[in-house]
C-alpha cells in the first residue's frame, strides 16, 4: 500500500466527506479504470494496482461508514511493546506506516489522546504527511493537568477539545482550544461517556489514538468499532505493552476476532474488527 494513488486516495477523501443516505455510490476516474464507491464495498471495471485494492480494502469501512464508530490504533513490535522501559517510542513504525496513520486521520472527525500521551510526545496530530484536512485533537484530561505547551497548542491548525471533569476552576485557555466537562466516575471518564460527549459536538468518526491505557480503556469497555496494530519488524524484549486486560483463566474467555492483514513499507497493519 505504499504506492497508494492519488486518484485513488482522492477517492477515499470523498467518500469520507459524502454524507451516505443509502444505495448511491461514487465514481472515480483511476488511470483508465471506472471506480464505484459505495458505503461498504467497491468494485472497479479494470484491475486496479495492488497498492490501490489494498488501500480501499483497509480505509474504505471508515471512509465509507454511515454511521458513527470508534477506530483504535497502536504502533507497536512484534512482541507488542510501544515502548522501552523508559518511554522512549520514536519511531517504533517508519514513514510508511506512519503515513497510513495520517490518512486514517484524514478520514475521521476527531482523533484522541489520554493526557499521560499529550504530555510526553507533545504531539501534533496532523494530517501533514498526506492531502486531506485535521481533525478535531481531543486530549483526554480529568484533573486538567495538561499544560497548554506544544504544537498542538502553539499552532492552531485544527481545534482542541480538553476533556475535563465537571468542577474544575475555569482556566484561560489558548483561542483554538475548549475546554469540555464530563461527569468522572470512580475509575475517570467512562469511555461510553467521552463518546457520547464528542458525538455531542457533532464529532461521529472516532480515532482513540493512545496511549495503550487508554486504547485499553476502550477495548475493555467494548467501545470499540475497528483497532488497527502498525507492527513494525522490532524485538524490544521488554517495555511497555499496547494492550493491557483484565486477566482471564483460560483461553476459551479470551474474544476471537476477525482480522485482516495488509503489508505497508515493510511493516505489516493488522485492521481487527470488534463490529460492524
Amino acid at each position: 500500500m505504499t504506492d497508494l494513488s492519488q486518484p485513488v486516495w482522492s477517492a477515499l477523501l470523498a467518500a469520507a466527506r459524502h454524507d451516505w443516505t443509502g444505495d448511491e455510490s461514487l465514481v472515480r476516474n483511476v488511470d483508465g479504470v471506472e471506480l464505484v464507491i459505495r458505503q461498504d464495498h467497491w468494485q472497479s471495471s479494470d484491475a486496479l494496482a495492488p497498492a490501490d485494492r489494498e488501500a480501499l480494502d483497509l480505509l474504505l469501512p471508515i471512509a465509507g461508514s454511515s454511521k458513527p464508530f470508534c477506530l483504535a490504533q497502536l504502533g507497536q513490535s512484534l512482541d507488542g511493546r510501544i515502548a522501552t522501559s523508559t518511554g522512549d517510542s520514536f519511531y517504533i513504525n517508519g514513514p510508511e506506516t506512519r503515513a497510513h496513520l495520517h490518512r486514517v486521520r484524514a478520514l475521521v472527525d476527531a482523533v484522541v489522546i489520554g493526557a499521560g500521551t499529550a504530555i510526553a510526545d507533545l504531539p501534533q496530530l496532523t494530517v501533514r504527511h498526506v492531502e486531506g484536512s485535521d481533525p478535531v485533537r481531543v486530549i483526554i484530561d480529568p484533573s486538567g493537568r495538561v499544560p497548554f505547551v506544544g504544537p498542538m497548542f502553539e499552532k492552531p491548525d485544527a481545534p482542541v477539545l480538553q476533556l475535563v471533569a465537571t468542577g474544575l476552576a475555569p482556566v484561560k485557555t489558548p483561542v483554538h482550544v475548549r475546554r469540555v466537562e464530563i461527569q468522572s466516575g470512580e475509575n475517570g471518564f467512562e469511555p461510553a461517556a467521552i463518546l457520547a460527549a464528542l458525538h455531542a459536538e457533532g464529532l461521529q468518526r472516532i480515532l482513540i489514538e493512545g496511549g495503550g491505557a487508554t486504547v485499553s480503556r476502550f477495548i475493555e469497555a467494548n467501545a470499540l468499532d475497528y483497532l488497527h496494530l502498525l507492527i513494525a519488524p522490532l524485538l524490544i524484549g521488554s517495555g511497555r505493552s499496547g494492550i493491557e486486560l483484565p486477566p482471564i483463566d483460560r483461553l476459551a474467555e479470551a474474544r476471537r476476532l476477525s482480522m485482516t492483514t495488509f503489508p505497508v513499507g515493510g511493516e505489516m497493519v493488522v485492521a481487527v474488527v470488534f463490529r460492524k
